[in-house]
């Protein structure tokens, strides 16, 4: 297992950026997992504070961690296309640079906090590209966190990614919005822990996939919203993940 820290110019961006790979030695294309930071974070978060590579390492799976800033994996309306960078550069970018498959099936997207977001917008977003997403206490109600943190936090991030004022709610930056229209999504993993604040953001998304009839695996414990709730849970992550 090499780890690689991969600086590189993204067209998208119009910025150098950076990404940490994790890639098991292999002479075929290898299975993906495209895992993806939290707003306080950067692509090294998760070596630094998981013991990631350990579990991987087993695997056989190439582990891609971009870098997005505070951006919300979205087109920011005052700043960067993050969510083009993302969804659609990274993607022909590793499989340029490393030897990874392009078979849907076996592309995976997981994510933490607003990784978590990340995550499932991507596999609500584009279905046919992955073979299964999880989020890891994600911001799963972002119209309404966004409201709650609009006023008590800094409204200008929201106002920089969103507009002003911030329109999120029925639009393809809403979850629950995108959960109404895919009427296929790849298998869901949610897991948070009861002590998060955000929480009842994910009983809420888990309540919306049941009334829709969308199968998710929802994983309520236990825990804050901190590393060692998110170093024990990306192993179920990885052991769920539907490797061939």
């Amino acid at each position: 297992m090499a780890r690689i820290r991969c600086d590189f110019s993204s067209d998208a961006l119009g910025v150098a950026t950076s990404m940490t790979v994790l890639v098991p030695d292999s002479t075929t294309p290898l299975p993906v997992l495209y895992l993806l930071h939290g707003l306080s974070d950067d692509d090294t978060a998760w070596t630094r504070f998981t013991s990631l590579e350990r579990y991987a390492a087993e695997l056989g799976l190439a582990i891609v961690m971009p870098q997005v800033e505070r951006s919300f994996y979205t087109d920011e309306v005052w700043g960067r296309p993050y969510w083009t960078f993302v969804a659609e550069e990274l993607p022909r970018k590793t499989r340029g640079l490393f030897r990874i498959t392009d078979d849907p099936a076996q592309t995976f997207v997981a994510g933490l906090s607003m990784g978590g977001y990340g995550a499932f917008k991507l596999a609500l977003r584009h279905p046919d590209r992955f073979g299964a997403a999880a989020s890891l206490s994600g911001v799963l109600d972002l119209p309404t966190r966004a409201r709650e943190l609009f006023t008590a936090g800094d409204p200008r991030m929201w106002e920089r990614i969103f507009g002003d004022p911030p329109a999120i709610a029925g639009t393809d930056n809403d979850l629950l919005h995108l959960l109404e229209s895919v009427p296929n999504p790849p298998p869901l993993f949610a897991a948070c822990g009861t002590e998060d604040p955000l929480y009842p953001g994910n009983v809420k998304f888990r309540d919306a996939c049941t009334r829709l009839g969308i199968p998710l695996k929802a994983e309520f414990s236990p825990g804050a919203h901190d590393w060692a709730f998110w170093d024990a849970k990306i192993r179920e992550v990885l052991a769920w993940l539907p490797l061939r």
